[in-house]
Protein backbone atom coordinates (compact mmCIF):
# COMPACT_ATOMS: atom_id res chain seq x y z
CA UNK A 1 0.00 0.00 0.00
CA UNK A 2 1.41 3.39 -1.01
CA UNK A 3 1.85 6.50 1.14
CA UNK A 4 -1.12 8.41 -0.28
CA UNK A 5 -3.40 5.44 0.31
CA UNK A 6 -2.05 4.86 3.83
CA UNK A 7 -2.37 8.47 4.90
CA UNK A 8 -5.93 8.66 3.63
CA UNK A 9 -6.88 5.52 5.57
CA UNK A 10 -5.25 6.94 8.71
CA UNK A 11 -7.57 9.97 8.50
CA UNK A 12 -10.78 7.96 8.38
CA UNK A 13 -13.51 9.28 10.67
CA UNK A 14 -16.36 6.78 11.09
CA UNK A 15 -18.55 9.45 12.71
CA UNK A 16 -18.73 11.26 9.35
CA UNK A 17 -19.56 8.28 7.16
CA UNK A 18 -23.33 8.34 7.51
CA UNK A 19 -23.61 12.05 6.76
CA UNK A 20 -21.34 11.90 3.71
CA UNK A 21 -23.12 8.82 2.38
CA UNK A 22 -26.43 10.63 2.65
CA UNK A 23 -25.06 13.86 1.13
CA UNK A 24 -23.65 12.06 -1.91
CA UNK A 25 -26.84 10.03 -2.45
CA UNK A 26 -25.54 6.48 -2.05
CA UNK A 27 -28.92 4.86 -1.37
CA UNK A 28 -30.68 2.40 -3.69
CA UNK A 29 -31.61 4.05 -6.99
CA UNK A 30 -29.72 7.27 -6.20
CA UNK A 31 -26.92 8.64 -8.38
CA UNK A 32 -24.17 7.54 -5.96
CA UNK A 33 -25.68 4.15 -5.22
CA UNK A 34 -23.29 1.76 -3.50
CA UNK A 35 -20.37 4.14 -3.05
CA UNK A 36 -18.39 3.78 0.18
CA UNK A 37 -16.96 6.50 2.39
CA UNK A 38 -14.23 6.76 5.02
CA UNK A 39 -15.64 9.94 6.53
CA UNK A 40 -12.87 12.29 5.32
CA UNK A 41 -13.77 15.90 4.52
CA UNK A 42 -12.25 17.63 1.48
CA UNK A 43 -9.90 19.97 3.43
CA UNK A 44 -8.33 16.92 5.10
CA UNK A 45 -7.96 15.18 1.74
CA UNK A 46 -6.28 18.27 0.30
CA UNK A 47 -3.85 18.33 3.25
CA UNK A 48 -2.89 14.70 2.63
CA UNK A 49 -2.45 15.36 -1.09
CA UNK A 50 -0.24 18.38 -0.38
CA UNK A 51 2.03 16.13 1.65
CA UNK A 52 2.08 13.19 -0.76
CA UNK A 53 1.65 14.36 -4.35
CA UNK A 54 5.35 14.72 -5.20
CA UNK A 55 6.03 11.15 -4.08
CA UNK A 56 3.20 9.63 -6.11
CA UNK A 57 3.57 7.93 -9.48
CA UNK A 58 1.24 6.18 -11.91
CA UNK A 59 1.32 2.89 -9.99
CA UNK A 60 0.19 4.62 -6.81
CA UNK A 61 -2.42 6.62 -8.71
CA UNK A 62 -3.80 3.42 -10.23
CA UNK A 63 -4.14 1.86 -6.80
CA UNK A 64 -5.93 4.89 -5.38
CA UNK A 65 -8.23 5.63 -8.33
CA UNK A 66 -9.33 1.98 -8.21
CA UNK A 67 -10.29 2.21 -4.53
CA UNK A 68 -13.79 1.37 -3.38
CA UNK A 69 -13.62 4.46 -1.16
CA UNK A 70 -14.81 7.77 -2.57
CA UNK A 71 -12.27 9.90 -0.72
CA UNK A 72 -9.29 7.84 -1.90
CA UNK A 73 -10.44 8.23 -5.49
CA UNK A 74 -10.71 11.98 -4.87
CA UNK A 75 -7.20 11.99 -3.41
CA UNK A 76 -5.93 10.31 -6.59
CA UNK A 77 -7.62 12.94 -8.76
CA UNK A 78 -6.35 15.89 -6.71
CA UNK A 79 -2.87 14.37 -6.81
CA UNK A 80 -3.15 14.04 -10.58
CA UNK A 81 -4.07 17.73 -10.80
CA UNK A 82 -1.00 18.64 -8.74
CA UNK A 83 1.31 16.49 -10.85
CA UNK A 84 -0.13 18.02 -14.02
CA UNK A 85 0.15 21.61 -12.82
CA UNK A 86 3.76 21.10 -11.72
CA UNK A 87 4.73 19.68 -15.13
CA UNK A 88 4.06 22.75 -17.27
CA UNK A 89 7.47 22.56 -18.95
CA UNK A 90 7.04 18.85 -19.73
CA UNK A 91 4.30 18.59 -22.36
CA UNK A 92 4.83 14.86 -22.78
CA UNK A 93 4.37 14.23 -19.07
CA UNK A 94 1.27 16.42 -18.97
CA UNK A 95 -0.24 14.41 -21.80
CA UNK A 96 0.39 11.23 -19.82
CA UNK A 97 -1.57 12.68 -16.90
CA UNK A 98 -4.43 13.72 -19.19
CA UNK A 99 -4.48 10.29 -20.85
CA UNK A 100 -4.58 8.65 -17.41
CA UNK A 101 -7.51 10.88 -16.46
CA UNK A 102 -9.48 10.11 -19.61
CA UNK A 103 -8.85 6.38 -19.29
CA UNK A 104 -10.30 6.33 -15.77
CA UNK A 105 -13.54 8.28 -16.19
CA UNK A 106 -15.44 5.22 -14.95
CA UNK A 107 -13.87 5.93 -11.53
CA UNK A 108 -14.82 9.65 -11.64
CA UNK A 109 -18.34 8.83 -10.60
CA UNK A 110 -19.82 11.67 -8.58
CA UNK A 111 -20.19 15.40 -9.02
CA UNK A 112 -17.42 16.42 -6.62
CA UNK A 113 -14.93 14.08 -8.27
CA UNK A 114 -15.76 15.71 -11.61
CA UNK A 115 -15.88 19.32 -10.46
CA UNK A 116 -12.65 19.30 -8.44
CA UNK A 117 -10.56 17.69 -11.16
CA UNK A 118 -11.75 18.26 -14.72
CA UNK A 119 -11.19 21.94 -15.43
CA UNK A 120 -7.79 22.39 -13.69
CA UNK A 121 -6.54 19.38 -15.63
CA UNK A 122 -8.47 18.64 -18.82
CA UNK A 123 -9.69 22.20 -19.30
CA UNK A 124 -6.21 23.60 -18.73
CA UNK A 125 -4.69 21.10 -21.17
CA UNK A 126 -7.15 22.03 -23.89
CA UNK A 127 -6.68 25.79 -23.66
CA UNK A 128 -4.47 25.84 -26.75
CA UNK A 129 -5.69 22.60 -28.36
CA UNK A 130 -8.58 21.05 -30.24
CA UNK A 131 -11.52 20.67 -27.85
CA UNK A 132 -13.56 18.06 -29.67
CA UNK A 133 -13.11 15.57 -26.80
CA UNK A 134 -15.39 17.75 -24.66
CA UNK A 135 -18.10 17.73 -27.32
CA UNK A 136 -17.74 13.96 -27.60
CA UNK A 137 -18.07 13.51 -23.83
CA UNK A 138 -21.12 15.80 -23.67
CA UNK A 139 -22.83 14.15 -26.63
CA UNK A 140 -21.75 10.51 -26.28
CA UNK A 141 -20.61 10.11 -22.67
CA UNK A 142 -21.48 6.72 -21.25
CA UNK A 143 -22.49 8.28 -17.92
CA UNK A 144 -23.80 11.60 -16.65
CA UNK A 145 -20.36 12.07 -15.10
CA UNK A 146 -18.60 11.97 -18.46
CA UNK A 147 -21.20 14.39 -19.80
CA UNK A 148 -20.65 16.65 -16.79
CA UNK A 149 -16.88 16.60 -17.48
CA UNK A 150 -17.72 17.88 -20.96
CA UNK A 151 -19.39 21.05 -19.70
CA UNK A 152 -17.53 21.72 -16.43
CA UNK A 153 -14.12 21.53 -18.13
CA UNK A 154 -15.05 24.74 -19.97
CA UNK A 155 -14.65 26.66 -16.70
CA UNK A 156 -10.99 27.16 -17.60
CA UNK A 157 -11.95 28.67 -20.96
CA UNK A 158 -14.41 31.03 -19.28
CA UNK A 159 -11.69 32.25 -16.94
CA UNK A 160 -9.66 33.13 -20.02
CA UNK A 161 -12.59 34.99 -21.60
CA UNK A 162 -13.35 32.20 -24.09
CA UNK A 163 -17.11 31.55 -23.86
CA UNK A 164 -18.04 29.93 -27.17
CA UNK A 165 -17.47 26.32 -26.10
CA UNK A 166 -19.54 26.74 -22.94
CA UNK A 167 -22.54 27.92 -24.95
CA UNK A 168 -22.06 25.27 -27.63
CA UNK A 169 -21.79 22.40 -25.15
CA UNK A 170 -24.70 23.82 -23.15
CA UNK A 171 -26.77 23.44 -26.32
CA UNK A 172 -25.84 19.75 -26.54
CA UNK A 173 -27.02 19.21 -22.96
CA UNK A 174 -29.90 21.70 -23.00
CA UNK A 175 -32.67 19.10 -22.79
CA UNK A 176 -30.83 16.47 -20.78
CA UNK A 177 -33.01 14.51 -18.38
CA UNK A 178 -30.85 14.60 -15.25
CA UNK A 179 -30.99 17.35 -12.65
CA UNK A 180 -27.23 17.16 -12.03
CA UNK A 181 -26.61 18.11 -15.65
CA UNK A 182 -29.16 20.93 -15.41
CA UNK A 183 -27.27 22.31 -12.40
CA UNK A 184 -23.88 21.99 -14.06
CA UNK A 185 -24.97 23.68 -17.28
CA UNK A 186 -26.73 26.46 -15.38
CA UNK A 187 -23.65 27.00 -13.23
CA UNK A 188 -21.33 27.31 -16.23
CA UNK A 189 -23.77 29.62 -18.03
CA UNK A 190 -23.84 31.82 -14.93
CA UNK A 191 -20.02 31.92 -14.87
CA UNK A 192 -19.98 32.85 -18.57
CA UNK A 193 -22.45 35.63 -17.79
CA UNK A 194 -20.08 37.09 -15.23
CA UNK A 195 -17.62 37.61 -18.07
CA UNK A 196 -20.15 38.84 -20.62
CA UNK A 197 -23.75 39.33 -19.54
CA UNK A 198 -24.94 40.23 -23.03
CA UNK A 199 -23.53 36.97 -24.39
CA UNK A 200 -25.52 35.11 -21.73
CA UNK A 201 -28.77 36.97 -22.37
CA UNK A 202 -28.31 36.47 -26.13
CA UNK A 203 -28.02 32.75 -25.41
CA UNK A 204 -30.97 32.64 -23.00
CA UNK A 205 -33.52 34.76 -24.87
CA UNK A 206 -34.42 32.19 -27.55
CA UNK A 207 -34.13 29.26 -25.13
CA UNK A 208 -35.27 30.19 -21.64
CA UNK A 209 -38.92 29.26 -22.17
CA UNK A 210 -38.08 25.62 -22.92
CA UNK A 211 -34.89 24.98 -20.92
CA UNK A 212 -35.14 23.12 -17.58
CA UNK A 213 -36.15 25.47 -14.78
CA UNK A 214 -33.26 24.42 -12.53
CA UNK A 215 -30.82 25.22 -15.33
CA UNK A 216 -32.43 28.61 -15.89
CA UNK A 217 -32.46 29.46 -12.17
CA UNK A 218 -28.75 28.70 -11.88
CA UNK A 219 -27.94 30.67 -15.03
CA UNK A 220 -29.74 33.87 -13.92
CA UNK A 221 -28.86 33.66 -10.24
CA UNK A 222 -26.75 36.85 -10.34
CA UNK A 223 -29.26 38.91 -12.33
CA UNK A 224 -31.15 41.75 -10.59
CA UNK A 225 -34.36 40.47 -8.99
CA UNK A 226 -36.73 42.15 -11.45
CA UNK A 227 -34.85 40.74 -14.45
CA UNK A 228 -34.67 37.32 -12.84
CA UNK A 229 -38.41 37.29 -12.20
CA UNK A 230 -39.09 38.33 -15.79
CA UNK A 231 -37.19 35.29 -17.09
CA UNK A 232 -38.91 32.97 -14.63
CA UNK A 233 -42.37 34.26 -15.55
CA UNK A 234 -41.50 33.56 -19.23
Amino acid sequence: MNQLHQEMLSNADPSQVEGLSRFFKTGPGQYGEGDKFLGIKVPVTRKVVKHCWSKTGFEELEECISSEYHEIRLAALLTLVQLFSHSKKEVGKQKEYVDFYLSHTDRINNWDLVDLSCYPLLGEWLLDKDRSILYHLARNGKTIWEQRIGIVSTMTFIRHGQLEDTFAIADILLHHQHDLIHKAVGWLLREAGKKDKKALTDYLDPRYKTMPRTMLRYAIEKFPQEERESYLRG
